[in-house]
């Protein structure tokens, strides 16, 4: 199918979403088999769909952005947290930490870092800001209801003192979603929170660009206070992370150091 270019410009004037960031080959496959489930014969044909019908303008959001998400995903990971990291935090910054969930999905991220802190806080006193590019994501977020795979590897603990058995499904406690504060957000284009003690953006960037992944890794350490921390995915990597200052920490925790380019002396 001819005309993509022309396809992602149209797009971005749309939406914002600027779809040279994203693996072409990858992206591309996927954008195509929506169009074949709309029997569209060209992109320009699907651009005019978009634009005049709401339902498939946010399918078409929704299909683009990767969701697939789970409570604590790898628990090793969570645990370091609970052991190391949140004691370190508390200690440099005090206990109302200025936390950023970043492609935050369906809100198991921000949820689970609720949980974990709450070992260490009263719940009246974590703040959570989660954000996401997609707004029906973000709405499937705030209704807090989950599949038994998603919740699988939430301690027992608090799967019976946070979770409420739906039918097959798990319904999450309301203390914790108040917790969470959902924002509409697109990492390649909107400006970044400020001040952030602890940055958690995990199995995202591994779909972006190499470029992509400097600007939006470069913008966290901007985000960050000084020894400051990101928490990325385990299928992830920061291959010039002194350039932006940070220090690795272990493969998924980077601190930040110091500012970019700044000069020891």
């Amino acid at each position: 199918m001819e005309g993509y270019e022309k396809f992602k410009t149209d797009i971005y004037n749309l939406t914002k979403i600027d779809l040279n960031a994203y693996k072409e080959q990858q992206m591309k496959r996927r954008i195509d088999s929506l169009i074949g489930k709309h029997k569209c014969k060209s992109y320009t044909d699907y651009v005019g769909i978009i634009k005049s019908d709401k339902e498939a303008f946010e399918e078409f959001v929704s299909f683009l952005t990767i969701n697939v998400s789970e409570f604590y995903r790898n628990p090793e990971q969570w645990k370091l947290f609970d052991t190391e990291f949140m004691p370190e935090l508390i200690k440099k910054f005090g206990r109302k930490l200025r936390v950023w969930s970043a492609a935050c999905s369906t809100g198991d991220e921000p949820y689970s870092l609720v949980m974990a802190m709450s070992k260490h806080l009263d719940l009246s006193q974590i703040h959570i800001i989660a954000t996401d590019i997609d707004k029906q994501i973000i709405a499937q977020a705030k209704v807090g209801l989950y599949n038994e795979k998603s919740v699988a590897h939430v301690p027992d603990e608090f799967k019976k003192k946070y979770f409420t058995k739906v039918g097959k499904s798990y319904q999450i406690d309301e203390k914790i979603k108040k917790c969470v504060e959902f924002r509409q957000h697109n990492l390649l284009r909107d400006d970044y929170i400020k001040d952030c003690d602890l940055i958690v953006c995990r199995n995202v960037l591994i779909y972006f660009t190499d470029d992509a992944k400097f600007e939006v890794y470069s913008k966290f350490a901007d985000s960050l206070k000084k020894t400051g921390i990101l928490f990325i995915g385990n299928t992830e990597q920061i291959m010039n992370y002194a350039t932006l200052g940070y220090k690795r920490r272990y493969s998924f925790y980077y601190e930040k150091e110091k500012e970019k380019y700044e000069v020891e002396i």
